[in-house]
């Protein structure tokens, strides 16, 4: 019985020696970094490689420029350029267990600064830019380092974010902005926080064409929106010629870049206001043509009375 009772207690005491694993806790850095949202690491960026039971190996690493960490003690160089913080976990408890050092380490791998994720704002904007911001900065501030706004911009602003998930494929989140709010009315919830990876793009405004017999033909910008009207776009083109015709074409791209529609519109109608306006949207082109018949007719008066006035002449220098 007593050499029963102290091979419990043995078994007992080596229990109660045995190490136990940790459970997965997230690492503070040293410098006060946060655990920024799981993204591929890249050259530059700041993370915290945490070891259990390993004071030597837990510390925070700056990314090379060619993509590698180094750890003390460590021969190789871990690549870390590309890899999810779970998949640089798997590859540094990879490399101290191939080189002897630990046993079944449990590592810990959190982002406490992103360097490599460039701001890009390209379209409508006076300087086209892709920058990095060390800190988080606003919408603002990067169109402001593009230059502001081009006078062909557009009433909406698109901020694409990628967004990745161990679970899922990363996907792509489009945020649209109205100029409006943001500029104008300085709506402070639109004027959203950049942390790096984000595409500004800013569309340029729609355009019409207006040709044919008017004084200014030309493009024209819509400045509040995607449409405008028949009576709008001769304003803009400083009115008709003498010898507009009463009828008038909008040839409008309909169902893909190939297809075109030819759509009469009732011009004089229109300008007599003994027909409503009509509605011209981005891309279209009003074309204006030419009244030959008045232009012949009057043409013709033209000559005649030339012709006249001439014979007039001669008989009257006839007479004296």
């Amino acid at each position: 019985m007593r050499v029963m009772i102290c091979s419990v207690v043995f078994a007992l005491s080596i229990y109660a020696q045995a190490p136990v694993r940790p459970a997965p806790m997230t690492m503070t850095t040293t410098d006060g970094g946060a655990n920024l949202p799981a993204q591929k690491v890249g050259p530059n960026d700041m993370i915290a490689i945490s070891v259990y039971d390993s004071p030597e190996f837990t510390r925070t690493v700056r990314v090379g420029a060619d993509g590698d960490i180094r750890l003390p003690m460590l021969k190789q160089h871990i690549q870390a350029e590309g890899l999810m913080p779970s998949d640089l976990e798997d590859k540094i408890a990879a490399a101290l267990m191939d080189e002897g050092i630990l046993v079944d380490p449990f590592v810990n791998v959190t982002i406490a600064e992103y360097h490599h994720q460039p701001i890009s704002v390209m379209g409508a904007v006076k300087l086209p830019v892709t920058f990095e911001s060390d800190s988080p900065i606003t919408l603002l501030d990067a169109l402001a380092k593009a230059g502001g706004l081009s006078p062909e911009a557009g009433p909406v602003i698109l901020v694409s974010r990628v967004q990745t998930s161990p679970d899922t494929a990363p996907t792509t989140l489009v945020q649209r902005i109205l100029v409006k709010a943001l500029i104008d009315a300085a709506d402070p919830e639109v004027n959203v926080k950049l942390a790096g990876g984000e595409e500004i793009r800013v569309p340029e405004a729609g355009k019409i064409y207006i040709v044919g017999n008017v004084k200014k033909p030309g493009a024209f910008t819509l400045e509040n929106g995607s449409e405008t009207t028949i009576l709008k776009a001769v304003a803009l083109a400083e009115g008709l010629l003498p010898f507009a015709g009463k009828q008038a074409f909008i040839y409008r791209r309909e169902g893909g870049a190939d297809s075109k529609n030819e759509i009469p519109i009732e011009l004089g109608k229109i300008m007599d206001r003994k027909s409503a306006d009509a509605p011209l949207m981005a891309n279209d082109i009003l074309y204006i043509p030419d009244n030959k018949r008045q232009r012949l007719t009057i043409g013709a008066l033209e000559k005649i009375l030339l012709i006249g006035g001439g014979v007039a002449g001669a008989l009257v220098y006839t007479l004296r």
